[in-house]
């Protein structure tokens, strides 16, 4: 019976796989001599290459430390294991971690990007409380957010353009002391060259375009996608009507937020009203 075919660009084990075979081949090690640098079987490494077996979490972060790779496996590794992520979030992150320019609006909620990890571990935990996802499931989501923030420290970061909704800087997840540091990590992330930040007042009332949280993403061969989330699932947009749209209205956003130093003001004003 021939073996069915994998889809190689919606399939994390296969780039995981690929990615092992191609390293190891550049360093001229056979698949018995990573196999002992890693504390594995050969037979093990030839089928994680092949994408017959799915790599672990430890062999993940094993193959980082045996190829020096910071995290490269890991991250691949979260990808393949997507429990409780949002549906049609991860095709949404395989974009975020490449692309030259990221343009969002957050609504109610910081932008994952921005999170520190004790507000995302209020907002994931809670949803357990809910009984909406399981633990393994919220330990999942935090872990591939953390991942996903290693675009900001990138060589060459991508450009960042975010408009919060003022409720993201009200809201309080995870108490008190969360929301301070959350607020402390927005206005640290402000001053970065690379990032801007403006707030959308309560006071657009209906003029706000949005009614969901979306983001547009330039890639790197030039082209935008969007990407939008309802409470129950993701949708990447690459229709280019509905993402040229999407376009118009985020710069319409943009006219109608606070500039970024009046921004930054009402994070601070946020700040101050929380522990005065």
């Amino acid at each position: 019976m021939d073996e069915p075919v994998v889809d190689e660009m919606s399939s994390p084990a296969v780039r995981f796989g690929q990615e092992l075979a191609r390293l190891r081949e550049a360093r001229g090690w056979s698949q018995v001599r990573l196999g002992k640098r890693m504390g594995y079987s050969n037979t093990l490494i030839s089928y994680i290459e092949r994408a017959k077996r799915p790599p672990t979490k430890n062999f993940a972060v094993k193959a980082d430390v045996v190829f020096e790779t910071g995290g490269t496996f890991y991250e691949l590794w979260c990808r393949h294991a997507k429990e409780g992520l949002l549906e049609g979030f991860e095709e949404y992150a395989d974009g975020e971690a490449k692309c030259r320019r990221l343009r969002g609006f957050a609504l109610t909620i910081v932008n994952g990007l921005f999170q520190v990890q004790e507000y995302a571990e209020a907002l994931a935990y809670a949803s357990v409380l809910r009984g909406a996802i399981t633990q393994s499931e919220a330990e999942q989501r935090v872990e591939f957010m953390l991942t996903r923030q290693r675009v900001l420290d990138r060589k060459k970061p991508p450009l960042i353009h975010v408009v919060l909704d003022e409720d993201c800087l009200v809201r309080r997840i995870g108490g008190q002391t969360v929301m301070l540091r959350q607020l402390d990590r927005i206005a640290e992330l402000a001053a970065r060259p690379n990032i801007t930040i403006q707030v959308a007042p309560f006071s657009l009332g209906e003029n706000l375009p949005f009614t969901m949280p979306v983001t547009l993403l330039d890639l790197q061969d030039g082209t935008v996608v969007g990407y939008a989330e309802s409470h129950a699932r993701g949708h990447l947009e690459r229709r280019r009507e509905i993402v040229s749209a999407w376009e118009r209205e985020y710069d319409q956003l943009v006219v109608e937020a606070l500039p970024k130093a009046a921004s930054l003001a009402l994070i601070h004003e946020a700040r101050r009203e929380l522990a005065p």
